[in-house]
């Protein structure tokens, strides 16, 4: 069974695959995993995957939200990517505007904005 967020390095940035079977404690994990990643390899930036995400809940964007402020604190600019538009709208419903983070239609368009800022 694959886990259940990966992450990967492409360039100085990491990538942050979110699958939609995600629990508590791999957040934790995840969390705790991302920020050792973002020092060790000294990222610039993180882009957080969210495609397989097919509905969100308020527990999914506290999770969004958290990921972006660990790797804010961190000096490292962070891009949400991959989002529907029925993930979108939830999102707005429930209040949540992820404060701290871009988003970007694709990984490309992410990679290609982190690189015109030379962080990636």
């Amino acid at each position: 069974m694959p886990e259940a967020a990966s992450i990967y390095k492409v360039d100085k940035v990491l990538l942050v695959a979110i699958r939609d079977n995600i629990t508590d404690t791999d957040i934790i994990n995840l969390q705790e995993d991302l920020s050792e990643r973002i020092v060790s390899e000294k990222a610039r930036g993180v882009v957080i995957d969210i495609a397989a995400l097919e509905i969100v809940d308020t527990f999914v964007g506290r999770i969004l939200a958290q990921l972006s402020a660990i790797s804010r604190l961190l000096a490292a600019e962070t891009y949400i990517v991959g989002m529907r538009p029925a993930v979108a709208m939830t999102l707005v419903e429930l209040g949540m505007d992820l404060p701290g983070s871009k988003t970007a239609l694709s990984l490309s368009h992410a990679l290609r904005a982190l690189k015109a800022k030379g962080l990636a």
